[in-house]
């Protein structure tokens, strides 16, 4: 492609110019499927609220997704984790099958109740789509990581509607402690294309405000863009938004290892998965943790967009989520971690914000951003996710949340083939 034209004696415009050509078919063809699957999420979760009792057939639909993945997902079944493997040492390839059965599966999970989130069925749609149209257009090794990497960050960019910061965790979330520069200018491309797609689609995304601003302080006369004393209570909850993120990430790889010694039968597994959420549900009398969190089922319910209003979560919101979210995705059902990730940061935000008398707006947006920055390593892309979601007033608190998050995440996130380049601190063990 072009290597026999003119313009190949330009390497940087013939760069830029194959890159261009190969990256807006495969992130027009993502956003495509983006649009299509928030729109059937869209219709699963508010079709669920107006027929509540399919919340009881969620160990049925357990064991259909444990099925469906069983008789034709193969390699599939590893999502993400296959995808940044291909990444790091291309093998035996991403099916085409992975993009059809984690949409399907996903709208499945959330059509009957279980809390899981969005991210991983964008990222995984983006990688499956990449590599095929990558197989089409006879790429060679390398050009396929390319590629690759750019599809995820489409999936990502376009989701969330942050191209920004979707095209810096697809580079960010490979390696800890290194990012390869090689793949910025496709994913960029990539990212920003797949989100015009969506909204070309007319699929709208959530609003999210910080109604709190700062003129600084002003000490020994001199004026200061920055308040200290708020400075410090950020800092503090920064490093429980840390910690929230590694427990969050523990408490998933537990679940799974206690039902798979507990339960010999795996398909059993997600049933059972099933029933204890329908019973921690009728325990707590309430549908408020499950599926995505970002729409009230009914007025008053605690979602992320209520986090950041006074009263908008309960004291322990955080960790019902976090509960509700681990059986969910320890047990097989399908989706992502990340928004759930955003509704346990942000009701953390909202409880921390009351203890520490600080402004509960800011502090849910600092805990949406920062447990996921520290559960995923990815404190470039959050920062960056912050500012483009909620305006670059409080750029400077959004960085300093998510790199003290992500140095008290510990040393895995919730991608186990994630690579270490650079472990983070010594105290903590690969």
């Amino acid at each position: 492609m072009l290597n026999n034209s003119p313009i190949s004696k330009y390497p940087a415009l013939h760069y830029v110019l194959r890159w261009t050509l190969i990256i807006i078919p495969v992130a027009v063809v993502i956003g495509t499927l983006i649009a299509l699957f928030l729109w059937m999420l869209n219709w699963a979760i508010h079709y669920r609220f107006t027929h509540s009792w399919l919340l009881y057939l969620l160990p049925v639909a357990g064991l259909g997704v444990h099925f469906l993945y069983k008789l034709y997902g193969q390699s599939a079944e590893r999502g993400n984790n296959l995808i940044i493997d291909e990444i790091h040492q291309p093998g035996a390839g991403v099916p085409k099958r992975m993009a059809p059965l984690i949409l399907v599966t996903t709208v499945i999970t959330h059509l009957f109740g279980g809390s899981a989130g969005r991210e991983g069925t964008a990222v995984q749609i983006g990688g499956s789509i990449a590599h095929w149209m990558g197989s089409l257009f006879k790429l060679e090794a390398d050009d396929i990581r390319i590629v690759l990497t750019a599809g995820v960050a489409a999936g990502f960019g376009a989701v969330f509607g942050t191209p920004l910061a979707g095209a810096v965790f697809a580079l960010e979330v490979l390696t800890i402690g290194r990012i390869q520069y090689t793949s910025v200018l496709p994913c960029l491309m990539a990212a920003l294309i797949g989100d015009a797609t969506v909204a070309a689609w007319g699929v709208q995304h959530t609003p999210y405000h910080i109604r709190f601003f700062t003129t600084g302080q002003t000490i020994l006369g001199n004026h200061l863009n920055i308040d200290f004393w708020l400075l410090i209570k950020v800092m503090i909850a920064s490093v429980l938004f840390g910690l929230t993120a590694y427990l969050f990430s523990q408490t998933v790889r537990g679940v799974k290892k206690l039902a798979a010694l507990l339960i010999k039968s795996t398909w059993l597994i997600p049933v059972a998965g099933g029933v204890i959420i329908i019973l921690l549900t009728l325990i707590l009398g309430k549908p408020d943790y499950l599926s995505l969190g970002v729409n009230p089922e009914y007025p008053g319910a605690v979602t992320i967009v209520s986090a950041f209003e006074q009263g908008g979560a309960h004291f322990f919101s955080w960790l019902w989520k976090l509960i509700y979210t681990a059986v969910t995705l320890g047990t097989g059902f399908k989706g992502g971690e990340v928004t759930p990730l955003f509704y346990i940061g942000s009701t953390l935000g909202n409880t921390l914000a009351n203890l520490l008398n600080a402004p509960v707006s800011l502090f849910a947006a600092l805990g949406f951003i920062a447990v996921f920055a520290g559960a995923t390593n990815t404190p470039l892309a959050c920062t960056l996710m912050g500012i483009e979601l909620f305006g670059s007033q409080h750029a400077l608190l959004f960085a300093v949340a998510c790199f003290i998050a992500y140095f008290f995440s510990g040393s895995k996130g919730i991608y186990s083939a994630q690579q270490t380049e650079i472990t983070k601190y010594r105290f903590f063990k690969a």
